[in-house]
């Protein structure tokens, strides 16, 4: 969507815009369009759904508020991480072995499908596929990561993960603040608005049309779909609503069910010797609760994101903001030099799984939870699928729906904000 909330936290300053390929703008919506599909926002779910929709012969229309990308898909620290916000551990504890593993099936099925993309259309966004690394900042941590390894291969089929001890973490990451790791070696990380921009290409060579700065500010779903902007209108037999964090007020009744919460990054100057910090290219987060994550750049940049704030109000100077982060983590980079800082929102829900459905012949899907690179591009397809007539997936998804915010939109923050504070104080303890 727009950049709205979005605001002020800088993305023309970001790293990624400092960075981004070519790519030709596309026109704002002027007076009354028709199509099968019409999409709302133009991040990676978006335009996974139009690029979906646009194979499957449907016409489609998409409608960006502010640029392509220039939400959380073009904003976030690029790390393809696999699975679902929750662990495989937690997803048996709450759905059972079979449930759980067909959820961990789907989570597989959306990397495939992101690194099938990527090939297919010859996306440049500096992908490697090297690993996901978790960094244990406590002691105790190594309990739930051993039980997590056990889980994927025993129950999962997966062996791709295994426990790191402290020595070896730290022959992976120059930082002595942790205590060992969980190493993914399925994970890794890609240039998060190149490879929206490259969806955003491969939609319009599929055949849908892309509109920038159009603004929904109206959506009709009682007979087909109709999109109102402040310059025209679209009316489809489908809809498919992808704002996630920026949903702000168009469809009160889901916007209960996903919170807005700030993150905040940086990028360094060039680092002399940056596989000395972050070997091999990995993608690295750590396991605090206000979670730190952060990556080399093609460059040799660190990328790192670190704190969140819990209101659209930005801190006033966000690369002193991170800084304090990064130098906690990495103490020999108190004084680097910072090129580019930058913040965004993303959306969380009361589960940290996302949120999934239809409202008649208007679909949606929001609230990662900061798993926002990968799963896009199943849903997407899933969306589309259920549009078709095949819900099999689809009604999957739709049946771990999370449950709204008490009070709802209207008392989700400060209710929210006061756990959050709360969990980020054990933190510092």
């Amino acid at each position: 969507m727009s950049e709205g909330f979005n605001s002020g936290l800088g993305m023309a300053r970001s790293y990624y815009a400092a960075t981004a390929n070519p790519f030709v703008r596309a026109p704002k919506l002027e007076g009354e369009a028709t199509a099968d599909v019409v999409v709302i926002g133009g991040g990676y779910t978006g335009l996974h759904a139009a690029l979906n929709a646009a194979e499957r012969g449907y016409s489609v229309i998409l409608l960006e508020a502010g640029r392509i990308g220039w939400g959380a898909s073009g904003r976030n620290g690029g790390q393809a991480i696999p699975g679902w916000r929750k662990s495989a551990t937690e997803l048996v504890s709450r759905f059972g072995r079979e449930r759980a593993k067909l959820l961990f099936e789907l989570a597989l099925d959306a990397r495939s499908l992101t690194l099938e993309r990527i090939a297919q259309h010859g996306i440049a966004c500096e992908l490697h596929v090297n690993g996901h690394l978790t960094l244990a900042a406590k002691p105790s941590d190594s309990s739930w990561m051993q039980a997590e390894a056990e889980t994927l291969a025993r129950v999962m089929d997966y062996p791709h993960a295994r426990v790191l001890s402290t020595a070896e973490a730290k022959a992976k990451v120059d930082s002595a603040d942790f205590h060992g790791g969980f190493l993914d070696e399925c994970g890794g990380q890609l240039h998060a608005l190149n490879y929206a921009l490259g969806l955003a290409d491969a939609a319009r060579s599929a055949g849908a049309v892309l509109h920038e700065v159009s603004r929904v500010v109206r959506v009709e779903s009682t007979e087909g779909v109709v999109a109102h902007t402040e310059s025209g209108v679209v009316r489809a037999r489908f809809g498919v609503l992808a704002c996630d964090a920026l949903l702000e007020g168009l469809e009160p009744r889901i916007a209960g069910r996903i919170m807005p919460v700030a993150n905040y990054l940086v990028a360094t100057e060039p680092l002399p010797d940056p596989q000395r910090l972050i070997a091999d290219h990995l993608a690295v987060s750590d396991s605090r609760f206000v979670v730190n994550y952060f990556r080399m750049t093609e460059e040799g940049r660190l990328l790192f994101g670190g704190g969140e704030r819990y209101s659209p109000r930005p801190p006033a100077d966000i690369e002193a903001f991170v800084r304090g982060h990064m130098a906690s983590i990495f103490p020999q980079l108190r004084d680097v030099k910072i090129d580019y800082a930058w913040g965004g929102l993303v959306s969380i829900s009361m589960t940290r799984l996302p949120h999934i459905g239809r409202m008649g012949d208007l679909f949606f899907a929001h609230g990662y939870s900061g798993l926002g690179v990968l799963l896009p591009a199943l849903t997407g397809k899933v969306l589309v699928e259920a549009m078709a007539g095949t819900a099999e997936r689809f009604d999957v998804l739709a049946s771990i729906a999370p449950p709204e915010f008490p009070g709802g939109a209207a008392l989700r923050s400060p209710l929210y904000v006061l756990g959050m504070l709360w969990y980020a104080l054990r933190d510092r303890l």
